[in-house]
């Protein structure tokens, strides 16, 4: 009888325990999938201020091209009291942007001393001066009759790209859970697209895209800085920094409590600390070191193949000369910027379906068809401006194939290849060299579209 009692008891005990392990199980797992305020704010807003502002830069310059076309040919007429050759105005104006690019490879090449002294956040807050100094430069160089103004705040607000671009991917990627990390990661990409898209709202005859007004589409610039400056320092830095650089566990303890929203953080601090452990036998490598080792040799080929194509793709011609482009194709001047709209709109969409496809389809086969699909579009838009003289309704043919091309860009190389440098080189253990590599050759390969543009 009593051997029956105590195996009732044990019975009973197991039971009690399995439902406590499963309601804990159950409790772990809901805390597992909780995403705080304060981690969406962060990815929001370290996003606004940095991929933004890249975003609205590809675009901004589309809408007054004529007006700071005409302000540098009446600059000019003022300084030296003859007209300006067409020839100069081209190459002024294919400085203007074309330096963008210059200033972002300035700015990924000067990005990792910063990030160690400054820290993630440290470097993005410090990051937002080249943007108020950039827009008061696009600002007031008319007022000022200094095209130079103009070039050298097309200069600045590149270095602010190139440093946003390889600050904030780090950020997002240490402050978010695995389980989370690829769609906080999106942001970066999501806000790039907004910020085309801003960019082609704002500058639209009725808004901002007047003669009299074209300069204020600049002073935009200083909004998302300002508001990351407002909202960044209330927010915690990377708690991998504050451990790893910083060796300050309570400060990363408390980061990792208020970006996940729970008390236990142990199983993250220690999933660092073993980072930080198999950091502790690797050195950092230049880009010189990294191009001699074989280990990597496909990695970095990998990179830099996708990395080549991403930018000899054509995309930039499409961001930055889309209104040239659509007149080229028959339509008239006065819906070309109502049509322009479009296109950041289908960007804008592209990165967001995108997102919510990538972990189920995968970032190669994305890549594959992202590509592939662009090489079939462009040959086709090829195609179709050569006959758009001979058929009246070829040109909204080619304008179909510049929004597929934008589609196919977005859904594929336009928000993967990030995610896959990283992917590359993280398994590795190659923590520098890679966003170096990377950025190099984004800034790079940058504007080479607008090289071969310069005498069209």
């Amino acid at each position: 009888m009593k051997n029956d009692t105590d195996s009732s008891t044990t019975t009973m005990d197991k039971l009690q325990n399995a439902d406590a392990a499963e309601k804990s199980s159950s409790e772990k797992g809901t805390e597992k999938k909780r995403v705080t305020s304060c981690l969406l704010s962060a990815a929001f807003f370290g996003a606004l201020g940095s991929s933004f502002l890249y975003g609205y830069n590809l675009s901004v310059v589309n809408a007054p091209a004529l007006y700071i076309k005409a302000f540098y040919n009446q600059t000019w007429m003022e300084r030296y009291n003859e007209p300006v050759r067409a020839e100069t105005v081209t190459f002024l104006w294919s400085i203007t942007v074309s330096i963008f690019a210059i200033g972002g490879l300035f700015g990924a090449l000067a990005a990792s001393w910063p990030i160690k002294i400054l820290g993630r956040k440290g470097t993005l807050l410090l990051n937002n001066v080249f943007a108020v100094i950039a827009a008061l430069l696009l600002t007031f160089g008319e007022r000022a009759r200094s095209f130079e103004m103009l070039i050298i705040g097309r200069f600045i607000i590149g270095i602010d790209s190139g440093i946003a671009l390889s600050v904030l991917p780090m950020y997002l990627g240490e402050i978010s859970p695995r389980y989370i990390r690829g769609s906080i990661g999106q942001f970066n990409s999501i806000l790039i697209c907004l910020g085309v898209f801003i960019g082609q709202v704002l500058g639209l005859p009725e808004l901002l895209g007047q003669e009299s007004r074209w300069n204020y589409l600049f002073s935009f610039l200083a909004l998302p800085a300002v508001l990351q400056l407002c909202v960044l320092p209330f927010l915690p830095e990377s708690p991998r920094y504050l451990l790893i650089e910083r060796r300050d566990e309570a400060a990363a303890e408390k980061a990792f409590q208020r970006f996940l929203g729970k008390k236990d953080v142990s199983l993250e601090l220690e999933e660092v600390h073993a980072e930080a452990r198999a950091q502790e036998t690797l050195h950092t490598v230049s880009i010189l070191q990294l191009l001699k080792c074989r280990a990597f040799r496909w990695q970095l080929i990998t990179v830099m193949v996708t990395m080549g194509s991403y930018q000899l793709c054509g995309l930039n011609a499409i961001w930055y000369y889309t209104n040239g482009i659509l007149q080229e194709a028959g339509f008239d001047e006065n819906i070309v910027p109502y049509v322009t709209l479009s296109t950041g709109g289908i960007e804008t969409l592209s990165a967001i379906v995108s997102g919510l496809v990538i972990e189920r389809v995968g970032r190669k086969p994305l890549l594959i068809f992202g590509f592939s699909a662009m090489a079939v579009f462009f040959s086709l838009l090829t195609v179709f401006l050569s006959f758009q003289d001979s058929v009246s309704w070829m040109p909204y043919l080619s304008y179909m194939c510049i929004l597929a091309v934008i589609a196919s860009f977005c859904s594929g190389p336009g928000n993967k290849k990030k995610k896959k440098h990283n992917q590359q080189f993280r398994r590795r253990n190659v923590p520098l060299a890679s966003p170096e590599v990377k950025y190099y050759c984004y800034f790079t390969f940058a504007k080479r579209s607008d090289i071969f543009c310069l005498h069209s």
